[in-house]
């Protein structure tokens, strides 16, 4: 399933589809997400099924702080990440750091 919607196709819409309900997107890639989801009913499902759970880890979580060494790792992860530009990564962790 492809569309070519403001440029972003199913496949990048998925990809980023947690940044965009986070929140984490320029203005630009937010309005092509969203170009994207006003024409794909498939990815909009995927995004209410990301918020939805967003939510609900959120409750689950709101009164428990990451343990110490996960922040740790985390922040030792991005430095690392950011020093050698590793894209794929930063996501892994990003996810990782909501988790807890």
């Amino acid at each position: 399933m492809s569309h070519d919607d403001a440029n972003m196709d199913c496949s990048q819409a998925l990809y980023r589809m947690m940044e965009y309900v986070d929140g984490e997107m320029t203005p630009a890639d937010t309005q092509a997400l969203r170009a994207h989801l006003a024409s794909c009913s498939p990815c909009l499902a995927e995004r209410d099924l990301d918020q939805v759970l967003r939510e609900i880890v959120q409750r689950s979580c709101a009164c428990e702080p990451a343990p110490p060494r996960l922040r740790a790792t985390i922040m030792q992860r991005i430095t690392t990440i950011c020093d050698d530009g590793s894209w794929s990564e930063v996501t892994q962790v990003r996810q990782i750091s909501t988790e807890g």
